[in-house]
């Protein structure tokens, strides 16, 4: 808050206790995190974190800001809570990205110190980069005791389709807020148990991270995705939240026999990344299995909106209806409201900027709100459908036609494992849709009369191509672009 006395301003600066340093002092004894059956309470996470800090501080490097390669495992966790003792900023990195692709991050950043997991073994272009086993001695530290409600503690790097990618900026307040709409909205509370094998790199698993700090609720890490393994954890450990994409829940459910549930405790899977078909939906119901359909991005701290278990069925295709601290709108290009447009958001969870590009974040501002350029509408009773990104949109003789929406269609289709539509230019209808296809006993001719039976004539796709490999990023969704870009060295399926 600002306040003008006599033509000079005085900023208050807001500030939240150390989180870890909080918990500690209230539930020292309660379980923070669980791996491989293996547990630790948040008392043990911060005297481990203080004792990293320590490793850490010894290596001297001034820098607010830390760049961080990790997986899904104690190692990385203790050292995101050893780098917050510290007051740094996280620049968190995917592994998954080239050589190239990282380097560009890391100088964009301007970062001098990375930190990498064991098993990562490029060599990047950085002053230093240290494995976490290869840490000096350092003594403990005392951890700063504060931090301001703006203070950036981390930086996530979008993954660029047409630019080079934008480093997101997070604040406390940002996170803090994204966990009180979770937990008004869905009731999560301290009883809950997180299982989080989305990437930590990702907002989608580090939100876990921090809400397990503010609620004090167990998070229970697993590092790669395998659809029987984690089957067994839910059955028979306490968990009650499992964060998915689409795909994830497929690959769980099929894993999954008949006459078995999961644990009775288990209570909800947040499904996040793109709708899922309504064969799912109903196989996730005879396991008694509520799913929780939601939307979000990096630069709102994860979902901003969520549909209830409850409605899943009904409101097919819904992301739901915002969460408690956030307002949603429909604006046509002019930004006039609209009963189909641009989905404009405004939430205290919305980032602060765009590293080194603070005009960036300004080009989709407007009194406050966030264009996010998704396309989509709100339905009578308040429900938002997300029908695609602005840039995806295909607009064919005139008639706009939403790749989401026609995937969404084939889902059902025997045989059919993936699809993704793009559109190509054509000299007739300005653009056509087209498909990339992968599955079993395909052909052209019966993907497209699966398609006329679902689907308006004009939104089949044209021609079907057999694809060579899945683009999917680190959270599990497609990228579009990239197949865009493959596209002349696929076969079209006879």
């Amino acid at each position: 808050m600002t306040k003008w006395y006599d033509n000079i301003v005085i900023k208050e600066v807001k500030k939240m206790e150390n989180w870890l340093v909080k918990r500690a002092q209230i539930t020292p004894n309660r379980v923070a995190v669980t791996m491989a059956h293996q547990d630790m309470t948040f008392a043990e996470v911060a005297q481990k974190a203080n004792h990293i800090a320590g490793k850490i501080s010894s290596l001297k490097d001034c820098n607010a800001r830390v760049a961080l390669i990790m997986t899904n495992n104690v190692a990385g966790y203790l050292i995101i809570m050893a780098l917050q003792q510290l007051g740094k900023t996280i620049v968190f990195i995917n592994r998954r990205l080239s050589v190239d692709e990282i380097n560009y991050q890391l100088s964009d950043a301007g970062v001098t110190l990375l930190l990498t997991d064991d098993d990562y073994t490029q060599a990047l272009q950085i002053k230093q980069q240290i494995r976490f086993s290869d840490l000096p001695d350092g003594e403990p530290i005392i951890p700063v005791t504060a931090f301001p409600d703006d203070f950036v503690t981390s930086v996530m790097y979008t993954s660029g389709t047409t630019s080079q990618p934008k480093g997101v900026m997070q604040t406390y307040k940002n996170h803090f807020y994204s966990a009180m709409g979770s937990a008004i909205n869905l009731g999560l509370s301290a009883q809950d148990a997180w299982l989080a094998v989305v990437p930590i790199f990702h907002i989608s698993g580090f939100s876990i991270l921090m809400r397990s700090l503010i609620y004090g609720m167990r998070v229970v890490l697993v590092e790669k995705f395998d659809s029987q393994a984690i089957n067994e954890l839910l059955i028979h450990d306490g968990i009650t939240t499992m964060s998915v994409v689409p795909v994830m829940l497929k690959q769980l459910l099929a894993a999954l026999p008949d006459d078995v549930n999961y644990n009775s405790h288990f209570r909800a899977m947040l499904l996040g990344g793109g709708p899922t078909d309504l064969a799912t939906l109903q196989k996730a119901q005879l396991h008694k299995l509520p799913v929780i359909q939601s939307y979000g991005m990096t630069e709102t701290a994860s979902q901003v909106v969520a549909l209830d278990s409850a409605d899943i069925v009904k409101k097919m295709q819904s992301v739901g209806k915002p969460l408690f601290p956030v307002s949603i709108t429909i604006r046509d290009q002019d930004g006039q409201p609209a009963d189909q447009g641009n989905i404009w958001i405004k939430s205290p969870t919305l980032t602060v900027g765009y590293l080194n590009k603070p005009q960036k974040l300004l080009q989709n501002m407007h009194d406050g709100w966030f264009d996010t350029e998704d396309f989509g509408y709100l339905d009578e009773d308040g429900f938002l459908y997300v029908q695609g990104r602005q840039g995806d949109m295909i607009n064919s003789g005139g008639e706009n036609i939403f790749p989401d929406e026609v995937e969404s269609a084939y889902a059902k289709m025997p045989g059919l494992d993936d699809i993704v539509v793009i559109g190509i230019p054509d000299d007739v209808w300005g653009a056509v849709p087209v498909a990339i296809v992968s599955g079993t006993g395909l052909s052209s001719d019966s993907l497209r009369q699966f398609g006329r039976e679902k689907l308006a004539h004009y939104k089949v796709p044209q021609s079907f191509y057999q694809a060579k490999y899945w683009h999917r990023t680190a959270s599990g969704k497609v990228q579009r672009q990239q197949f865009k870009a493959d596209l002349d060295a696929l076969e079209i399926l006879k």
